[in-house]
């Protein structure tokens, strides 16, 4: 094995008499190679007949001026060769530092991105990270490798110090390099450099400067640092630790037959009509060939064996010399039965002579050829950044306690006994990082036989560690939700014990909200944890479907002073689906930790995480409804929490958005910069707001499904934020909450939902019901009369069905000033649908009733109601609004004009200045 980074082209040679050929003679020598090489490149000089882009400086290539690496595609001016530091792909893998696996969403078209392995456009359909800024091809999936940003302490090379996390490329072509105030990024080419926490911008050839510790930018005091959050979850997926819906997964699973390896090697090696090419298939050991995944290589018909192993192993990114690896023959009838592949592996060690067809693609497998000793890496675990390792040669007869004794004196720890130690193999494979403690026994020359016999690529994305064999203690938080209100502990233990089979021995419930129907449940076992979470979603108890969620741990003990993290509460289904785009930009901009899908859980399990945190605020992403759901979780939950009143924003992405119109948050989400809305939310005004509680005491009597006798219906409680109203108001939110129940799909977008609500109303245009005679207000214990209207409505805050003043800026001195924390309700009515469509065009207001902070309303007949947007039909009884308890803290944007930004990476790369930089 090659100790340095190698170009992997850089030995062409062997006279014809040593090397057999396939088909015939050897073709002419190849060009020398380019002077000057940055790390693993296989550099050509390369002629281009249209002007192209350079990856170093992103200026025009025309000409002979050009070199490009033969593996990734690399292409760069001669003169910037000098300078480069970008690594090819194919040692890419053993520059990470600390192997973290990528999330990858379902696959999509991303405009003007590119593959971050062979740094060719995104034309198909590919894959992004739901945390990182990695793009990739479908078939160039397998060979990114796991450089993720690590987001939590997991046990493995735990720090509390955090260096920059440089992800390279797909910048706007008017980000600016922070080192030389240049031009650095490209909409044509993969070029420039940027920090994945805090933003920062650079050349290729800059970006080295910069110290590498990172402070995390302008979003430092907004972000969940990542060494104050623990998860140890070794049996779960990137998507299940950040609760990512996997109803989004459609990409196919690596163990299904069809694979990228095997559809997007086509699209760079088509079978070539050229009659002096001929197009092999080429598989990298026994797992590819029975997965029948593949790559594609198209070399002259007269090439030699190495030219087509060096082909070979540049379609599979091998950093290695060609001289190592040899090719055995696969006809297409041989490659899937398991016999012919135990039998080709029995007689790896005989060199086949080489065989041609012309009707079809021949299929090869590339073999590692056998050796008497090998050269291994060796990794210290203990150690937290850096990429120190010990280059240790190993026989036939090394085992893993054998190399431990010789590491051990090499790493200055020759006193310590061998049995405090152990070798670890790690996977690092781009979808998940797997772990494997080594035997003291094990052969480790034959173990890393057996892996290139597996495949040669994941010998390529394996490492070896050693670590010391200190004793971890597994606990795995898992919240369960879905279960019947009002219960204890032990008897939610017996419903999980009857239901999932929970082994007590292993589980207890940490924390019990008996309001909600959820426990969080503490397992000192993975596979019980794995078991669990798998079986709890499948399950239902009393008829109701268990949600079960990761939750991680914030060790808030070691929060920053002045940090007060965002918690994110986003509604996927608001705001014409919106809310998925900014799920992502959330994750990508802050901890994914902190960001919380309310369709998976509801808001309880973020309360949950952050119910130790002392300081944090909150910002819900969803319309007025969505926002009365958290407030209501909140007010449900505050006794136990630290931060028992955070502040909340709103990032308005419902139909009407009142609340968020009275908050200067705007009528909706159009499309902002997510970064320019958390600074936002950063500079917003703390503001206080009353909240309400309506009793519902209907006084219609029901039949007892115990034993028939009629008995009266049980008194309801609500909460409102924004407005009640009866009558009109609510028969047309009534008319559009049944045509959504009916076409759920079409109700995606602020425009159409405005559209339904007019169809409705001019369906009751000509409507008449005399309110006023249905019913009887009090106000602070004085009876109101009622002049004759239609509609009578509540309101706690200056705007109504979609920014309109029903109130009006009229002076009354019979009434005081409405403000949202004065504790008083304004009451007002509407003569009917026409008056409503007056008072939105802005024509006229409401009839002033009365203003009061007790209410008490008699129905004496059903009448429709609504509470912030929810309408119900409501059976005569009583009504009753007061106060609700504290007023809850809202956060106001500021009206500071805010600096012009750009796009996300230009904003956030103001947040470093030069002295951090070290210009």
């Amino acid at each position: 094995m090659a100790d340095g980074a190698r170009a992997l082209l850089g030995s062409r040679g062997g006279s014809p008499a040593s090397s057999p050929q396939l088909g015939g003679k050897s073709r002419s020598s190849p060009p020398p190679p380019a002077p000057l090489c940055a790390p693993g490149h296989g550099f050509r000089r390369v002629t281009l007949s249209k002007p192209s882009f350079c990856h170093g400086c992103s200026d025009f290539i025309w000409g002979l001026a050009g070199y490009q690496c033969e593996v990734c595609n690399f292409l760069s001016h001669e003169k910037c060769l000098k300078h480069m530091k970008i690594p090819c792909s194919c040692i890419a893998p053993s520059l990470v530092r600390i192997p973290v696996a990528h999330c990858f969403g379902p696959p999509g078209h991303y405009k003007r991105k590119f593959c971050t392995v062979c740094r060719k456009q995104l034309e198909s359909p590919a894959f992004r990270c739901e945390v990182c800024e990695l793009h990739v091809h479908a078939d160039c999936l397998p060979f990114a490798c796991s450089d993720c940003r690590q987001c939590h302490q997991d046990g493995h090379q735990d720090h509390d110090t955090y260096h920059h996390h440089w992800r390279e490329g797909n910048l706007s072509s008017s980000a600016r390099c922070e080192i030389c105030k240049k031009t650095c990024g490209s909409s044509e080419v993969l070029s420039g450099m940027r920090c994945e926490w805090c933003g920062i911008l650079a050349h290729a050839s800059c970006y080295i400067i910069v110290p590498p510790e990172c402070t995390f930018g302008r979003l430092r005091n907004m972000i969940l640092p990542p060494n104050c959050v623990r998860l140890v979850s070794r049996n779960f997926s990137k998507m299940h630790c950040f609760r990512i819906s996997e109803s989004l997964q459609t990409e196919p699973d690596e163990d299904e037959d069809v694979d990228g390896l095997t559809l997007g090697s086509v699209k760079d090696a088509q079978i070539s009509t050229d009659s002096s090419k001929q197009t092999l298939k080429i598989f990298d050991g026994n797992d590819a060939v029975k997965r029948n995944q593949f790559r594609l290589i198209s070399v002259p018909r007269i090439a030699k064996s190495e030219e087509v192993v060096e082909a070979a192993l540049r379609a599979y990114y091998i950093n290695d010399d060609q001289q190592h690896y040899e090719l055995q023959t696969f006809t297409q009838q041989t490659l899937f039965p398991d016999d012919i592949i135990n039998r080709n592996d029995a007689t790896e060690e005989i060199n086949p002579a080489p065989v041609f067809r012309e009707a079809v693609p021949e299929a090869w497998i590339i073999r590692a050829k056998s050796k008497d000793h090998e050269v291994i890496r060796i990794y210290p675990g203990w150690l937290k950044v850096g990429m120190a390792y010990i280059s240790l040669r190993i026989d036939k007869e090394s085992t893993t306690q054998t190399v431990i004794k010789e590491v051990l004196p090499l790493l200055g720890r020759k006193t310590e006994c061998l049995q405090n130690f152990k070798l670890v193999e790690v996977l690092m494979s781009s979808k998940q990082v797997q772990r494997m403690v080594l035997d003291d026994q094990e052969m480790v020359f034959s173990r890393l036989k057996d892996i290139r016999k597996t495949s040669i690529r994941q010998m390529n994305q394996t490492r070896f560690y050693i670590v010391e064999n200190n004793k971890s203690v597994v606990r795995v938080n898992l919240f369960v939700g879905g279960l019947p209100p009002q219960l204890s502990a032990e008897e939610y233990t017996n419903i999980l014990k009857d239901d999932l089979a929970v082994r007590t021995n292993l589980v207890s419930v940490s924390h019990v909200y008996s309001e909600q129907g959820a426990v969080v449940l503490e397992i000192s076992c993975f596979s019980e944890a794995e078991r669990i979470y798998m079986l709890a979603k499948d399950t239902t108890v009393s008829d109701k479907q268990l949600t079960a969620l990761v939750i991680p741990e914030v060790l808030h003990t070691k929060l920053p002073q002045n940090c007060c993290p965002l918690l994110v509460f986003v509604n996927p289904k608001s705001g014409g689906l919106k809310g998925r785009d900014l799920l992502y930009s959330f994750r990508k901009l802050l901890n994914p930790h902190q960001v919380f899908e309310l369709t998976n859980g509801g808001p309880l399990p973020g309360f949950h995480t952050f119910s130790r945190v002392p300081y944090f605020r909150v910002l819900v992403c969803g319309g007025d409804g969505t926002v009365g759901w958290v407030l209501g979780a909140l007010e449900e939950i505050r006794h136990k929490l630290v931060c028992s009143e955070p502040s909340v924003a709103i990032l308005p992405l419902g139909t009407g958005n009142d609340l968020g119109r009275v908050l200067r948050w705007g009528a909706g989400y159009s499309g902002e910069d997510p970064y320019c809305i958390l600074i936002s939310v950063d500079e917003a005004d703390d503001v206080l707001m009353d909240r309400w509680t309506i009793l519902l005491d209907a006084q219609e009597t029901v039949e007892s499904a115990e034993n028939g006798i009629l008995e009266s219906e049980p008194p309801k409680i609500v909460q409102m934020n924004n407005y009640c109203g009866l009558g009109i108001d609510a028969e047309l939110s009534l008319g559009f909450h049944h045509a959504r129940e009916e076409e759920p799909g079409k109700f995606n977008s602020r425009f159409h939902n405005k559209g339904v609500y007019v169809k409705v109303g001019l369906q009751k245009i000509s409507h008449t019901r005399s309110l006023h005679k249905d019913l009887k207000l009090q106000v602070d214990q004085h009876e109101v009369e009622l002049p004759s209207i239609e509609g009578l409505i509540f309101i706690n805050i200056p705007s109504w069905g979609s920014g309109a003043d029903l109130w009006g800026s009229d002076n009354d001195n019979r009434f005081e000033k409405p403000r949202i924390d004065d504790g008083l309700l304004e009451v007002v009515g509407v003569t009917g649908v026409v008056h409503m469509g007056q008072v939105q065009s802005g024509l006229r207001s409401g009839i002033r009733i009365a203003q009061g902070s007790y209410f008490r309303v008699t129905l004496q007949k059903p009448i429709p109601v609504q509470v912030d947007g929810e309408p119900w039909i409501q059976p005569p009884g009583q009504i009753i609004i007061s106060a609700a308890g504290p007023k809850v803290r809202m956060l106001k944007k500021s009206k500071q004009k805010q600096k012009k930004t750009g796009s996300l990476k230009e904003t956030r790369m103001d947040s470093v200045s030069v002295t951090e930089v070290g210009h």
